[in-house]
């Protein structure tokens, strides 16, 4: 890892609007001046950054629920961060911060941007993980929208994922059937072993997802939490119970096309079963993000709720670790380790 410059400021710009799969040469790093903060504004030295699937549609010039990120702008992203200095009442040099900041070393953070982080809860990561963003939309998508309830059978793709090993651990603490998919023979071996998921299905090798999901699901499907869409999705479709609900938190399986799939054509059994669809944003919550926060962190206490993170040094590998997340290559929450805190 590359060391991170005291007067100087890395950051990852975005150099073009990919076309399908990002490419390295999509970001462009740059070296600028450390920012000095004004009246009531905190500087903020990077420790940890987060690259989310949600990052790949900022990059496109659409209309969506948050702006695109504009060419030669800093790649927007969560980071877990120190105070370097304050101008801000209420934060001192040395706190541990929370706040969207971008990839870079070092960042300004006006009012309202930063959450100071407790610094009993460790390692510092989490924030950015099992008790950040992942976490949250884990446990208000499921709990809000799903309402799981003792006995039924609950699917969540991407399950060895950020978003989705939490989703289905929540279920199981419901008292649900949990059934997983996921890339890889070691990453379905991972939710069930470790994770305690009921069944695991590795989409890639299963051949025939019906077949695979009548298996697993004999029952049929209750709640279906969706971080992927495409051929997975129409095949639970296909196998849901009465008043079933389907979350859609992502459509990872379509970041990348560079012409949208055929929707599903299977919509006639949301008929049949009188079920629901609803699309789904963590922002939505942000007022009970501490409600969600203390029970995710006392599930983690009381070792009901496990974590993995998969951890890449460098900002400069930033776009690495990003191209890796999109293709399903990391196994766990992926971060990117920037600096160490100061001693």
């Amino acid at each position: 890892m590359s060391s991170q410059p005291a007067n100087a400021n890395r950051q990852i710009l975005l150099a073009e609007r990919p076309s399908g799969e990002p490419r390295e040469s999509s970001f462009r790093l740059a070296e600028g001046p450390v920012p000095d903060p004004g009246e009531d504004e905190v500087l903020v030295r990077s420790l940890f950054l987060s690259v989310d699937p949600y990052m790949r549609g900022r990059m496109r010039d659409v209309k969506s629920y948050a702006p695109p990120i504009q060419l030669d702008e800093v790649m927007v992203g969560g980071v877990v961060g120190e105070v370097v200095r304050s101008n801000q009442s209420g934060l001192e040099t040395g706190d541990i911060v929370l706040g969207m900041l971008g990839w870079q070393d070092y960042a300004v953070a006006k009012p309202g941007q930063l959450h100071k982080l407790d610094p009993r809860i460790q390692p510092i990561s989490l924030a950015l993980g099992v008790l950040g963003m992942p976490g949250l939309t884990a446990y208000f998508g499921l709990l809000d929208i799903g309402q799981p309830k003792d006995g039924e059978t609950v699917v969540v793709s991407a399950a060895s994922g950020a978003v989705g090993a939490v989703v289905g651990q929540i279920a199981k603490i419901k008292g649900c059937r949990v059934v997983g998919t996921a890339g890889s023979d070691a990453k379905v071996e991972y939710i069930m072993n470790e994770l305690g998921f009921d069944a695991g299905i590795n989409y890639k090798t299963a051949g025939n997802l019906g077949a695979a999901l009548d298996a697993a699901c004999p029952a049929g499907i209750d709640v279906y939490f969706d971080n992927v869409g495409g051929p997975l999705t129409d095949a639970v479709i296909a196998r849901i119970n009465e008043r079933a609900r389907l979350i859609i938190c992502g459509q990872i399986s379509q970041y990348n096309a560079e012409k949208p799939e055929m929707g599903p054509r299977n919509l006639f059994h949301f008929i049949r079963a009188r079920a629901r669809m609803e699309g789904f944003l963590i922002f939505d919550h942000a007022a009970r993000y501490a409600e969600g926060q203390a029970a995710l962190g006392q599930w983690i206490v009381d070792g009901k709720i496990k974590y993995r993170e998969d951890v890449m040094d460098g900002l400069e590998n930033a776009p690495k670790a990003f191209i890796r997340m999109l293709r399903g290559e990391n196994f766990g929450k992926q971060l990117v380790h920037v600096a160490d805190p100061s001693a």
